[in-house]
C-alpha cells in the first residue's frame, strides 16, 4: 500500500513541478501560445487533483499505526497543491486582463459571442466538477457500505463457526449417549 502511495508521491512531485515551471511562463508569452499554456496547466492542475484523490483512497487503506505520518505528508502536499492554484489563478487574472482587453478592442457584437462562449465553458466546467465531487462522494459511501459488509460477514462467520463447533459436541454426547444405551441394553 505505502508503495503505491511512494509512487503517487513521486508523480505528484513531477507534475507539480512541471506546473510550476508552466505557471512562471504564462506572463512571459501571449497570443495562442498562452491560451495552450494556460488550457494545458489547468488540464494538469485536474491531474493533480485526481493524483490527490487516489493518495487520499490510499491513506485511507494504511493500518493505523502508519497513517498519521501519510496523513500530515498528504495534508502539505494539500497545502501545496492550493498554493499552486493560487499562483495559476492570480497569472490567469493577468492573462485574462489581456484578453478582455483584446475582446474590447474588437466589435461588440464578437465580444458578445466570445463572452457567451465563455460563461457556457465556464458552466460546463461547473457541472463536470460538481459531477466529479457526487461521484467522489459515491465512492467514499460505497467504501463504507462495504466496510460495513465486512464486518458483518465476520461476525456472520463468527456465529456459523460457534455453531458448528456445539453441532460437534452435541454429535459427540450423542454418540457416548447412544453407546451408553447400547451397553445397558446388553446387560
Amino acid at each position: 500500500m505505502s508503495s503505491d502511495f511512494e509512487a503517487y508521491e513521486q508523480e505528484f512531485g513531477t507534475l507539480t513541478a512541471d506546473v510550476t515551471n508552466k505557471i512562471g511562463r504564462i506572463p512571459k508569452l501571449s497570443g495562442e501560445e498562452k491560451t495552450q499554456l494556460v488550457l494545458n496547466v489547468d488540464k494538469q492542475l485536474e491531474e493533480v487533483r485526481e493524483l490527490m484523490e487516489q493518495m487520499d483512497l490510499e491513506v485511507r487503506e494504511i493500518p493505523i499505526q502508519s497513517r498519521a505520518m501519510y496523513n500530515s505528508r498528504l495534508k502539505s502536499y494539500k497545502q501545496e497543491v492550493e498554493k499552486l492554484e493560487k499562483d495559476f489563478k492570480r497569472s490567469r487574472i493577468a492573462y485574462s486582463d489581456e484578453v478582455r482587453n483584446e475582446l474590447l478592442g474588437d466589435d461588440a457584437s464578437s465580444s458578445e459571442s466570445q463572452r457567451a462562449h465563455l460563461l457556457d465553458n465556464t458552466e460546463k466546467l461547473e457541472r463536470s466538477s460538481r459531477r466529479l465531487e457526487a461521484g467522489y462522494q459515491i465512492a467514499v459511501e460505497t467504501e463504507q457500505v462495504g466496510q460495513e459488509i465486512l464486518a458483518n460477514l465476520h461476525t456472520d462467520r463468527e456465529k456459523i463457526q460457534r455453531a458448528r463447533e456445539r453441532l460437534r459436541e452435541t454429535d459427540a454426547n450423542l454418540g457416548k449417549s447412544s453407546r451408553i444405551l447400547t451397553s445397558m441394553l446388553r446387560r
